[in-house]
Formats: structure tokens, C-alpha cells, sequence
């Protein structure tokens, strides 16, 4: 979903009549703001100039009625910190100061007092941030050069910046926040449905979800294994070939395994199953609306629905493909860091530390289940499995691994006190080689030597599931983390 964007500039009243040109230009330097936050992709909700008490209470009026999700405040030129901070005691989004000077410097020789205060946005700043600091008004501040493609014609110096590095810096953070507010309002948008059950013993991964629901805003829908079963006698013949169709064209079929004994050649009747249970496993998130699953379910030997949740692996990596991030062993909380990441558009695969390669100075990223195959380094390989290790029934698996380049991975965790953290950490991707028994895998190089990030890593407590980004993320992740008041760490 797109981020709601609210922005307004700051201005003083006194100095319309003082200086007849200033609040034209000022005007100006908003609606070019405006244009370039409005090619992020983002509804912008542009209330204009600020310059009294008035005004803002007009303007938090005008933000809660836009549902707006983030604030810029444009800091045009020196405003009294009165008629600012009742804008974010009416609306409570998240605010960021922009501090954007339109000149790298002034023209010292012909500047006058009203050039000045064109190009004073500074002065205002750190008055702002101490009466939002004593208001408890939570902020950021961007600093830099205000990018503008010419020179006004107003102006006594050169305001051309657009291709200066503080002006390219400062939009790329502007842009990050807006990317990061449209992921806040997906995930708050998200109905989560939670099947089964968590496996049993992993006591990292029970989660209460009214403290998910309250901390990151998303709906959590309770399904039943009856629920899919209803789906399932729904799936057509029509449907199976659809989805066979899908698997045939994502997937590479894989001969037996050089390596291990339990991992063969998918038969064509498990090929079909496989595809019938995707089909219902579609039709169990149409029902719902869902936008991302968690799921577990061990059933009994032989029973109709252990039967069905042997053939959840390829259904759930097609559905994450397609923007439903399936976590398996019920594990709610990487479900949602997995939607954070596909909100960002970086993709956000189902991981877990697999082993060391001290030779190579990589670790070994994966998990049996579903994969996000739009991140894959070629096809993903379908593989039949002879058994779940460590869960009951067999089927077909997808052994995969994330292409190579940055990766960045996002852990989602439970604190003592019930409060989520989120933990990022930036690694790159190698060519280095992967198992062949079924599982998703990807070597993964870090900053630092293998024995020490794991200390790092474990010793922030996290869920031992991880979502697995493609590129280099902390500042996006750091991002949402902020806007949705978790706390967070990168390693």
C-alpha cells in the first residue's frame, strides 16, 4: 500500500508584510517538495504554510482526516515553535524535520535580510526540538540541500542543487521514509492467519497475539485444519492444472539426489497432490483476505489432514511469491518480519542458521518449507522428500537459495517484558556450494568472522527464525522500526 504522506512549511506571519516576496517563495519551495515526495509513489497531503496558532490546529485537523501515516515538516524559515506544535498534539504520526537549506551558500555580497531568512531554515530547528522534546512529541531530522532542478528568479544566488551530494543524500532518506511508512500501512492493513499450531517445545516462537496485534497493528485470523479441507473440496480439476502450470514454470523437477537417500525425483502423483493442495491453500487465503500465513499441523499417522499438510510446502512458497509470506512451525513472528520485508519490495524468505563453513568464513542460511522464489539464484529445485525430518508425512520440497549480492536479515523477537524487538543485520550472499537434501540454503559471508557474529546474533535473544532480504536494508528496516515504536538493533 502507499504511504499517506503529510507535509507543511513553517513560516512567521510578521514577515509577509515585512517582506513582500517571501512567502511566495517559500509557497514555491513547498510545492516543489510536494512534486518530489509526490514521485516516491505516496498520497501526499500537502496543507501548504503554517505561520500561526490558528493554522496549525487546522493543519492536525487536516492530517487525522487524511489517516496520514508520517509528517514532513518542511523548516522554510524562522517560525515561532507555538505555531508548530499543536500540528502534533492534534495528529500523532510520525514527524520528520526537514532541514533544507536551498543554497550551498549565500551570496554574501547582495544578500538582504529577506534573502536571508529564505535561506535561514536552520535557525528554526533546534527551537522545534526542544518544545517537541518537553511536549513528548517524537521526531527525526533530515538536514541538507533542498535539490532544486533551477535557480528562482527571486533569488540573489545559485539554488540549482539537484545533483549535489546533500541534496541526492537527503532525498534518498526522504525516499526511505516513504517506502518504510507504505510498509507500516500494508502490515497494519494485514490480516495474518495462524493454522494449526506452533511446533511443539520451541518456546521461542509462542507469541500472545494481542500483543502482536497491539504492538504492530496487524489482524490475526485463528484457522482450523477444516477450514482448508472445506478449500481443498472446492479444488476443481481446472485448478490442479493451473497450478501444476505454475510449478512447472517456477520450479526445476530434480532427478534423486546424489547425496542423500530421501530426497528423489517427485512422481507425477505427487506432482498433482502437491498442486491440489496448493490450489486449496489459495482458495484458504481468498476466503480470508489473508496477506501472510503462519502454519504447523502434525495430525496423526495417516489421518485426512496429515495427508493435507504434506503438500503444503509448494502452494505456500507460490504464495509468498505473490506477495503472502508463509512462515512454517507456526511461527507468527517471522510471518510478519516476512511481510515487512515483501512490503519493502526486498523480498524476505523463511530462515534459520543451518551450519558453518569455517574454510569458506560463510554460514549456511535456510530452512525446510516454503521459499520466496522472486529472490532465488536460478530456479528453485522441487525435491521429493522421503521424510519431514523432525515433523511427521513426506512430499515434495524446495531447495533453493537466495542469488547472490547483499542480503539483509530481519529477525523479529520477544522481549521478557512481552515487547517485540526487531534485529538487522547486513551480510552478502556467496556462490559458495548447498546440501542437496531438499532444503532452502544460501551461504552467507558477514562483516565479521562466523564465531563472532553468531555470539552477536544469539546474545539479542532472537527467535531462531529469521526473514532473509535481497540488498542492503538497516536503513529501510531501521525505518519501520521507528515508525512503529519497536525497539531495535543492528548488528
Amino acid at each position: 500500500m502507499q504511504a499517506r504522506v503529510g507535509l507543511y512549511s513553517v513560516g512567521l506571519k510578521t514577515y509577509w508584510s515585512q517582506f513582500p516576496d517571501l512567502e511566495k517563495r517559500i509557497k514555491d519551495y513547498n510545492a516543489f517538495i510536494e512534486k518530489k515526495m509526490s514521485a516516491c509513489k505516496a498520497e501526499v497531503y500537502n496543507f501548504g504554510l503554517v505561520d500561526d496558532v490558528e493554522k496549525a490546529k487546522e493543519c492536525g485537523e487536516y492530517f487525522n482526516a487524511k489517516n496520514v501515516d508520517i509528517i514532513f515538516v518542511h523548516c522554510a524559515t524562522y517560525a515561532t515553535s507555538a505555531a508548530i506544535v499543536p500540528v502534533h498534539r492534534i495528529c500523532k504520526a510520525k514527524t520528520v524535520l526537514l532541514n533544507l537549506q536551498p543554497c550551498r551558500h549565500v551570496n554574501y555580497e547582495k544578500t538582504t535580510t529577506g534573502e536571508w531568512l529564505a535561506h535561514c531554515n536552520a535557525c528554526v530547528v533546534p527551537e522545534i526540538c526542544n518544545a517537541f522534546n518537553r511536549c513528548e512529541i517524537d521526531y527525526e531530522v533530515l538536514s541538507g540541500l533542498l535539490g532544486l532542478e533551477e535557480t528562482p528568479a527571486v533569488s540573489l544566488t545559485e539554488e540549482k542543487t539537484d545533483g549535489d551530494p546533500e541534496a541526492i543524500r537527503v532525498w534518498k532518506e526522504v525516499g526511505e521514509w516513504i517506502v518504510a511508512a507504505g510498509a507500516m500501512r500494508t502490515l497494519q492493513n494485514t490480516r495474518f492467519g495462524f493454522l494449526g499450531n506452533t511446533y511443539s517445545g520451541m518456546l521461542d516462537l509462542y507469541s500472545d497475539f494481542t500483543m502482536l496485534t497491539a504492538q504492530s497493528g496487524i489482524h490475526i485470523e485463528v484457522l482450523e485444519m477444516c477450514d482448508l479441507k472445506s478449500a481443498y473440496d472446492k479444488v476443481t480439476d481446472e485448478d490442479v492444472a493451473e497450478h501444476r502450470k505454475k510449478m512447472d514454470d517456477l520450479f526445476f523437477i530434480s532427478g534423486d539426489s546424489p547425496a542423500d537417500p530421501l530426497a528423489k525425483k517427485p512422481t507425477e502423483e505427487e506432482m498433482d497432490w502437491s498442486a491440489r493442495i496448493s490450489a486449496a491453500e489459495h482458495k484458504l487465503v481468498d476466503k480470508f483476505s489473508l496477506g501472510g500465513l503462519a502454519y504447523y499441523y502434525h495430525g496423526m499417522d495417516n489421518s485426512e489432514y496429515e495427508q493435507l499438510q504434506k503438500g503444503f510446502i509448494v502452494g505456500f512458497s507460490l504464495l509468498t511469491a505473490n506477495h503472502v509470506p508463509c512462515a512454517g512451525e507456526g511461527d507468527l513472528k517471522t510471518a510478519v518480519a516476512m511481510k515487512i520485508c515483501d512490503s519493502l519490495g526486498v523480498g524476505g524468505s523463511f530462515c534459520e542458521i543451518v551450519t558453518t563453513d569455517y574454510d569458506d568464513g560463510t554460514i549456511l542460511l535456510g530452512h525446510d518449507g516454503p521459499f520466496h522464489v522472486k529472490i532465488a539464484d536460478g530456479k528453485p529445485i522441487l525435491r521429493q522428500m522421503g521424510l519431514y525430518h523432525g515433523k511427521r508425512g513426506a512430499g515434495i520440497s524446495v531447495e533453493a537459495k537466495v542469488r547472490q549480492g547483499d542480503v539483509t536479515n530481519l529477525g523479529l523477537t520477544q522481549t521478557a517484558d512481552g515487547k517485540l524487538k526487531l534485529i538487522i543485520s547486513e551480510g552478502v550472499a556467496t556462490s559458495g556450494k548447498i546440501m542437496q537434501i531438499g532444503n532452502t540454503q544460501t551461504p552467507v559471508k558477514f562483516s565479521v568472522d562466523p564465531d563472532t557474529y553468531m555470539e552477536k546474533w544469539f546474545k539479542e535473544a532472537p527467535t531462531h527464525h529469521f526473514a532473509m532480504s535481497v540488498g542492503k536494508n538497516a536503513a529501510l528496516f531501521e525505518k519501520v522500526a521507528k515508525l512503529l515504536n519497536i525497539p531495535y538493533v543492528v548488528l
